[in-house]
C-alpha cells in the first residue's frame, strides 16, 4: 500500500485499528487474477509476539486453493472515510480531497484442523457479542448439535501469519491549524455518521486546539458536582 510518510499509522496503532474494526477483505492473486472476500476475523498473537488472523471461508471459496502456508494474502481493513469540499478550508487555492483510515495486513494462510475450527468461531461469535451487551451472548450450544455440525461442515477455517503491517490515516496532518478546524468542524456538522467518526478522529490529533474548550467543560463539570 502506497502511504505518504506523513499518513503512515505506527504498528502498533495499525494493529489496534485493526482489531477494533475485526472486519475486512481478504485478497490473494491466483496466478490469473485476484480473488477477494469479505470476512469478520479475529486477531491474536503467536508465542514470538508474531500477529495471526484467523478466519473462514465457504468451502467452495476459490481462495481456499491458495491457503498453502506460502502464497501471500492481503486483508484490507477499512475505516470511517468521508469526502471533504475545497470550500471547507480557511486557505486559498485547496482542492477537494478525501479523508480515511485504512490498515492492510499482509501474510501466508493455512488452513485450520477440525480441532481448531470450533474455537475460532466461538472465539469469533463472542467478540462481537460483547459489543451487544447488556444483550445475554449468544453461543454456540444454542445450537442442535447436528445442525452446528452441518454448518460447520460447510465451511473452512484459516490462519493468516502477518508478515508486513501498513496502515494509512489521512487526517489533514499536514494542513495548518485553521484549515484543520474547519474542516473537522465542517464534518461534524454532516449527517454521515463516518463523517462525523473522521470529524472526531481529527480532534484528537490536534487536543492544543480544544484545551479552552475542555478547561471550561471540566469547571463546569466540577461545579455541577460541587453544587449537586
Amino acid at each position: 500500500m502506497y502511504t505518504p510518510p506523513k499518513f503512515q499509522t505506527d504498528r502498533t496503532d495499525a494493529l489496534a485499528f485493526a482489531d477494533a474494526r475485526g472486519f475486512g477483505t481478504v485478497c490473494a492473486f491466483d496466478g490469473r487474477k485476484p480473488i477477494a472476500s469479505a470476512v469478520p476475523f479475529c486477531l491474536d498473537y503467536g508465542n514470538d509476539g508474531t500477529p495471526r488472523l484467523a478466519f473462514h471461508l465457504a468451502r467452495q471459496n476459490p481462495l481456499l486453493k491458495l491457503a498453502d502456508g506460502v502464497t501471500p494474502w492481503a486483508m484490507a481493513i477499512l475505516g470511517a472515510d468521508a469526502y471533504v469540499s475545497a470550500d471547507w478550508y480557511v486557505s486559498p487555492d485547496q482542492v477537494p480531497t478525501w479523508l480515511y483510515q485504512t490498515v492492510h495486513l499482509t501474510g501466508p494462510v493455512r488452513v485450520l484442523s477440525g480441532g481448531e475450527l470450533g474455537p475460532h468461531l466461538d472465539a469469533l461469535s463472542a467478540r462481537f457479542e460483547t459489543r451487544l451487551a447488556p444483550k445475554k451472548p449468544w453461543t454456540s450450544d444454542k445450537m442442535a448439535a447436528g445442525r452446528l455440525e452441518a454448518m460447520k461442515k460447510a465451511i473452512v477455517g484459516v490462519v493468516m501469519t502477518v508478515d508486513e503491517v501498513e496502515g494509512s490515516s489521512k487526517l489533514n496532518q499536514h494542513k495548518s491549524d485553521a484549515d484543520h478546524l474547519a474542516v473537522m468542524s465542517a464534518l461534524a456538522l454532516r449527517p454521515e455518521p463516518a463523517a462525523f467518526e473522521i470529524s472526531n478522529a481529527m480532534r484528537k490529533l490536534r487536543p492544543h486546539l480544544f484545551a479552552e474548550e475542555t478547561t471550561q467543560l471540566t469547571a463546569m463539570a466540577e461545579a455541577e458536582g460541587f453544587m449537586g
